[in-house]
């Protein structure tokens, strides 16, 4: 479910739903400490979805794995959506 906050920012920036739904099922983990769990495409999700959908159909995706969304941890809606610009490094 999204807010309709996300829904904007992900049409805003270009972000297709079914990233959205590739965030939600192979993104890494993150929380933010205020509520919110941080998703985005790491090394390890990526190579998931590559043995469940093949290299090829993730190939003509590559510009989307730099997006990432925010989701709330109390009902799960998604917050926000957007594109990082630097790396996403676990603060443990």
């Amino acid at each position: 479910m999204n807010t309709h906050h996300a829904s904007v920012r992900a049409q805003q920036r270009g972000i297709p739903p079914l990233i959205r739904d590739w965030l939600l099922a192979y993104g890494e983990e993150d929380y933010d400490g205020r509520g919110g769990v941080l998703r985005y495409f790491s090394n390890r999700s990526i190579r998931m979805m590559e043995r469940s959908f093949g290299r090829e159909p993730l190939r003509q995706m590559t510009r989307y794995f730099n997006s990432y969304l925010v989701e709330s941890s109390v009902d799960g809606a998604v917050i926000t959506m957007g594109h990082r610009l630097g790396s996403m490094r676990s603060k443990h």
